[in-house]
């Protein structure tokens, strides 16, 4: 049967997505200037958030970057928003942009030295439960030194490479073979259950793996792009930053870690799923096989990686550039080692981040439309009417639910940005300042941990290539995190009400922290 004209446009409207799914990117198309003309536009700008959301949960129908950029086109023609303010926000966020561009590049010209020291790791650390725990530790580490994004790249890396290793020799291949790893045409049983097995495992530490960048992101000022501006509201450097965020941070890292522990332990939320012994034995077969393959050019790759990861941490942690500049660094230093040259072999280490970075500037369009249309305007006033513990609590609470709808870093700088023209008006004292940005930050980084929007590492993840391959959806990461949120959040909010003003109190006295002159009150004044 010969198609129509019609009928051939919308089979290849958003190509191989269901037909439902197209339908209701239609539905969406037709509502939203009715509600914006004719019903309100600030509804109409909360319907088009939680359309957003939809095309974010069903991302491995359809990529969301097409109906989210279809439904951001809308509405800057029905005038939700301008292109002058969209553009506004990127270049406010071009740090985050950088960092996409060039830092995921940068550690896919690290991954032979990720893969070489996690394929240790990971045959070496037999229990399930301290491999999770190394995991999630390292990534909390790393993400307090480095970034979020930076780290869920890295560990991205080494779970590809893992796969793809157990991938290749379960259809039958060397590996030395090239092989698609994204088709299991080739994977027969028994291989197929334990590839289904390997899957869970490797979900299991990407999920911690990527909690563990929430757990050390929040404690540093380098940690979250919103800590950043935060810190430079506040006047605080990495040391004060730290301190002050302890009284917080540092209990709810060891709920974290005990989390993962308890979750490991009685195999709840789909975690406890153990490495198959036939993939383990692959693996180790694999570290063999290229440990006796490695050449005297092969170990000096390794070498010099290791030496420009040593450069990127100090580069990162002393913030000697911006995140993305020392990304772009570390491509030139590791393809000039390892003789990556050719153009066509430098493009390769771009396709993962680019697609994501599109989809994050729709999203800035869409946090346009969010201030546009003053969404988070009621709340903010809401919250400010507060006082004492109960103002903290109630900005701990607000950002962090905000954040599970939106994004922490837009969360975060709005409510900085208000809670500082709050103090320049004499409303609240130097003191309460400070506390209620150790109340943002927190809030921003804990709660946030519910949805993949709510995090750019985790809708990093989400989008990422290895979410298909790992059956990891939107839904499967909301419910695996599921626990970590309730915890984390808890935690978080009990330090902020029983424990944020007498540590405070405490570290003034160790004189750890120092009282600001503008606005400052005595900590008898709490």
């Amino acid at each position: 049967m010969q198609l129509t004209m019609p009928m051939a446009i919308y089979k290849n409207f958003l190509g191989h997505a269901p037909d439902w799914y197209k339908q209701v990117i239609v539905g969406f198309l037709i509502i939203n200037p009715i509600i914006f003309h004719f019903v309100s536009p600030y509804l109409a700008g909360w319907v088009l958030i939680l359309e957003f959301i939809f095309t974010l949960a069903m991302a491995l129908k359809c990529y969301p970057l097409q109906p989210g950029g279809l439904l951001l086109i809308e509405a800057l023609f029905i005038g939700m928003t301008s292109p002058e303010h969209m553009y506004h926000e990127i270049k406010t966020n071009l740090s985050v942009v950088l960092l996409l561009v060039f830092m995921v590049a940068g550690i896919y010209f690290m991954k032979e030295l990720l893969l070489y020291l996690f394929t240790k790791l990971l045959i070496n650390v037999r229990n399930k439960r301290a491999l999770s725990l190394a995991f999630i530790a390292a990534s909390a580490f790393l993400s307090a030194f480095l970034d979020a994004l930076t780290v869920i790249a890295v560990i991205i890396a080494v779970g590809m490479g893992f796969y793809s290793i157990y991938h290749k020799v379960a259809s039958g291949k060397d590996f030395s073979h090239d092989h698609d790893h994204t088709a299991d045409d080739d994977v027969g049983q028994p291989s197929r259950n334990d590839l289904d097995n390997f899957r869970a495992f490797l979900r299991n530490l990407m999920m911690h793996a990527a909690v563990g960048t929430a757990l050390g992101g929040v404690m540093t000022m380098v940690g979250e792009p919103q800590n950043l501006i935060i810190a430079e509201k506040a006047s605080w450097d990495f040391a004060e930053f730290f301190i002050r965020m302890s009284p917080i941070t540092i209990p709810v890292f060891f709920a974290g870690l005990l989390t993962a522990y308890v979750l490991e332990r009685f195999s709840w939320f789909s975690y406890g799923a153990q490495l198959p012994p036939v993939v383990r034995e692959i693996l180790t077969d694999y570290d063999t096989h290229m440990d006796e393959e490695r050449t005297k050019r092969d170990s000096a790759r390794l070498l010099m990686q290791a030496l420009i990861g040593v450069w990127l941490i100090v580069g990162l942690a002393l913030h000697l550039g911006e995140v993305g500049l020392i990304g772009l660094s570390v491509i030139v230093l590791a393809t000039t080692m390892s003789g990556v040259i050719e153009e066509h072999s430098l493009g390769k280490a771009f396709e993962e981040a680019l697609p994501f970075t599109a989809l994050l500037c729709i999203f800035f369009g869409i946090v346009a439309v969010i201030i546009d249309q003053g969404l988070f305007k009621p709340v903010i006033d809401w919250v400010l009417t507060f006082e004492g513990k109960t103002q903290l609590v109630m900005f701990y609470l607000a950002n962090g639910v905000l954040s599970m709808v939106s994004d922490n870093v837009f969360v975060g700088s709005v409510y900085i940005t208000e809670v500082t023209a709050a103090l320049e008006a004499g409303t609240i004292t130097r003191d309460q300042f400070d506390m209620l940005a150790v109340a943002i930050n927190t809030g921003t980084n804990l709660p946030s941990v519910a949805t993949p929007n709510g995090q750019a590492a985790f809708l990093f993840l989400l989008t990422s290539a290895i979410a298909p391959l790992l059956r990891l959806s939107y839904g499967t990461m909301v419910y695996m995190a599921f626990p970590y949120t309730i915890v984390l959040t808890l935690v978080g909010l009990a330090a902020t009400y029983f424990g944020l003003y007498e540590a405070t109190d405490f570290l003034y006295e160790m004189h750890w922290i120092e009282h600001h002159s503008v606005g400052a009150a005595t900590p008898e004044s709490h």
